[in-house]
């Protein structure tokens, strides 16, 4: 089968990916190895490939926003038949025992392992899994907007869960990408104001169509003290000014898994009057779950790109440099 691998992790612009013919994998205890009708492209994937995330397994195949059928059932797997449609995601498992996994903080698990880092992931035709870390899809929500759910909808949910944004209290995000986009749907539908800075004018323009009430460049100050913020744009000098521009009690969360060096804060400026700034780790099984119920009802919409799988390398480049918005997704040909 065709797939693509992280040759060698360095700048996209420098072709870290290259496609290769590997053997069909094939499903092993509790695991179930799924024929691959879409996949997505998380900004996660740029950070494996450029080498932002050190290497976990050499020429590793990304992609963890995976939309496909069951096709293999290895010994002892029973939770799916073949055909079934089902999503795979960033989490690949835990170990179920450490105090974290036994809290019901499985995604702080020291032994958790990760697809598309750890696992070989979706930019191919065929991937494995086990059984337990995937998602059950309805087949009426289409490929291309359940790919973008299995992780940029996931982190931003629970980005936007951790900031404890009161009814109707005005939310802030900093940049406005893939997971922004989704997560900005969820928080409107809810009845949030929503106000955006970022510095793609096609991002703002999406912003703007889905209903902020304020849309500015990336180093714009919102006209409203902000409950809550995220920060979705791996650049650390977003943090400073989102949390100068946080209420008292306000929350900023980063919802990305690399950030660059924050520079110094004041503490009076960004930190006093009980401001918070808290990190959001991979997400838990229970957050996929909820966010797969709810984003359907509330009419989330995933503004797509589609590439072949063919191009999997451009994709990654033009989400580096920002060429489309909205969410990229890969489908085999």
């Amino acid at each position: 089968m065709r797939a693509w691998q992280v040759r060698r992790p360095g700048p996209i612009d420098q072709s870290p990916l290259e496609v290769v013919d590997v053997d069909l994998p094939e499903p092993g205890p509790g695991q179930i190895r799924v024929a691959v009708s879409a996949c997505g492209v998380c900004r996660t994937d740029l950070h494996v490939a450029e080498g932002d995330l050190p290497v976990h397994r050499p020429h590793v195949v990304p992609g963890h926003e995976v939309v496909g059928r069951v096709d293999a059932l290895g010994p002892g797997a029973s939770r799916f038949e073949l055909d079934d449609r089902v999503g795979v995601a960033w989490l690949a498992s835990t170990c179920g025992r450490c105090r974290f996994c036994r809290r019901g903080a499985e995604n702080l698990c020291p032994y958790a392992t990760f697809t598309g880092w750890d696992h070989d992931g979706g930019y191919a035709e065929a991937t494995v899994v086990d059984e337990r870390y995937a998602y059950r899809l309805p087949d009426d929500l289409a490929d291309d907007q359940a790919a973008p759910l299995l992780c940029a909808g996931i982190i931003g949910y629970r980005a936007l869960r951790s900031t404890g944004l009161p009814p109707g209290g005005r939310l802030g995000i900093y940049g406005f990408g893939g997971s922004a986009h989704l997560t900005a749907q969820i928080a409107l539908a809810e009845g949030a104001e929503l106000y955006v800075a970022t510095r793609a004018e096609g991002a703002r323009k999406l912003a703007r169509e889905l209903g902020a009430v304020w849309v500015g460049e990336s180093d714009a100050v919102p006209p409203e003290p902000l409950d809550a913020a995220i920060c979705f744009a791996p650049v650390g000098e977003v943090v400073p000014p989102a949390l100068a521009a946080l209420d008292r009690g306000g929350v900023l969360a980063i919802a990305g898994i690399h950030l660059t060096d924050v520079p110094p804060l004041d503490y009076e400026r960004h930190l006093f009057y009980e401001r918070v700034l808290k990190s959001v780790t991979a997400n838990t099984r229970k957050d996929g779950e909820e966010l797969l119920r709810l984003a359907p009802r509330l009419g989330v919409r995933a503004t797509t790109t589609t590439y072949p799988l063919e191009r999997a390398d451009q994709a990654l480049a033009d989400l580096a440099h920002e060429r489309f918005t909205g969410a990229a997704v890969l489908v085999p040909g």
